[in-house]
């Protein structure tokens, strides 16, 4: 049972009402996530406007950014995010065995598995990652811009996780079953 009332976009204020309406517009429907952030116009608009930066972006591509966002899921037991990322994954061109992989940190190309690396050093041992990790991204062929994306990809889906895991958010996308960390 979620422990933060899910707010309804036709029965609320104005300013919520114009954000959920754009959520809406993008996938829609009105994801629970953002019904429960919504108790917050201020968090809302901050996670709203930092998906649709990142999403925006080219450096990484949107299907390493889904992957990134399973990865840190899966290792928070986010299962609201794990199921709507493995979802968005697939949306954004990746394969069910690649987004698989990535639940567990994963992948068969050494970019996408220094990225997924680093990602999990970073929840793992909260943001206190060694100088060599990050130049295992450079020497991946990663810019720093890209570092830094990634960073921030890690950022907003510990965002997100710790926002569906602490408020019990129900999952309104198909299930994904969490897994063991490899």
């Amino acid at each position: 049972m979620n422990r933060v009332p899910l707010i309804d976009r036709a029965h609320t204020t104005p300013e919520r009402q114009a954000l959920l309406d754009s959520i809406h517009g993008a996938f829609g429907a009105t994801p629970n996530m953002f019904r429960a952030v919504a108790n917050s116009p201020a968090a809302l608009q901050s996670m709203w406007a930092a998906f649709g930066a990142l999403g925006a972006s080219r450096t990484l591509g949107a299907k390493l950014g889904e992957q990134i966002a399973v990865a840190v899921a899966n290792r928070n037991a986010c299962e609201y995010c794990l199921a709507a990322h493995t979802a968005l994954g697939r949306k954004a061109g990746a394969s069910a065995d690649e987004m698989a992989a990535a639940q567990v940190g994963q992948a068969s190309d050494a970019a996408t598995q220094a990225a997924l690396r680093f990602a999990l050093q970073l929840v793992e041992h909260r943001g206190q990652v060694e100088a060599s990790e990050v130049q295992r991204l450079s020497d991946a062929g990663f810019s720093d811009e890209a570092v830094v994306e990634i960073l921030a990809h890690v950022a907003l889906n510990l965002f997100t996780n710790y926002v569906n895991v602490a408020f019990d958010v129900p999952v309104d996308f198909p299930a994904v079953k969490l897994r063991p960390a490899a």
